[in-house]
């Protein structure tokens, strides 16, 4: 299993063609490494945040519960080794319509609310990827606004 999870860190910095399968795992790391970046951006992380990447995880891919865990582990040790995000959004942008990016913008709002908290650092990583995505500022707003009512309390 470990062997599986090298792999897939190798393959993602690896200039060699992909096959769909090592592509999609690929895009997944990417997704994860973002929503970790918005956990990793608020200096008291809880699991109530950890929850909400895993939910989304599990809504965006077709993943088991323990396939999710294993990601977010990963994605955690990418995310401390990364030095910027390009390497991730450059692959997001090629794989993804502007639809299915500002659904990602969208689920890392999620994260940063899901403690009921929106902390200054999580706010700008948002930026920073929505710009990396080219996410228009309207979609950017309306994705915050979707993830900040859903997060309200009833």
């Amino acid at each position: 299993m470990l062997r599986t999870l090298k792999d897939l860190f190798d393959s993602f910095a690896a200039p060699a063609p992909l096959d769909a399968a090592a592509t999609e795992h690929q895009l997944q790391l990417a997704t994860a490494v973002l929503l970790v970046e918005v956990m990793r951006a608020d200096p008291d992380i809880g699991d109530a945040e950890r929850a909400a990447a895993m939910t989304a995880l599990r809504g965006k891919f077709a993943l088991t519960d323990d396939e999710i865990k294993r990601l977010i582990e990963l994605a955690t040790t990418t995310a401390r080794e990364a030095y910027d995000y390009q390497r991730f959004t450059a692959l997001i942008n090629q794989a993804f319509d502007a639809e299915r990016k500002a659904h990602i913008i969208e689920l890392m709002w999620q994260v940063a609310y899901a403690d009921g908290h929106l902390h200054a650092h999580e706010s700008h990583v948002m930026r920073k990827v929505a710009d990396l995505l080219y996410i228009p500022h309207a979609d950017y707003i309306t994705a915050k606004l979707r993830a900040r009512d859903a997060a309200a309390p009833v």
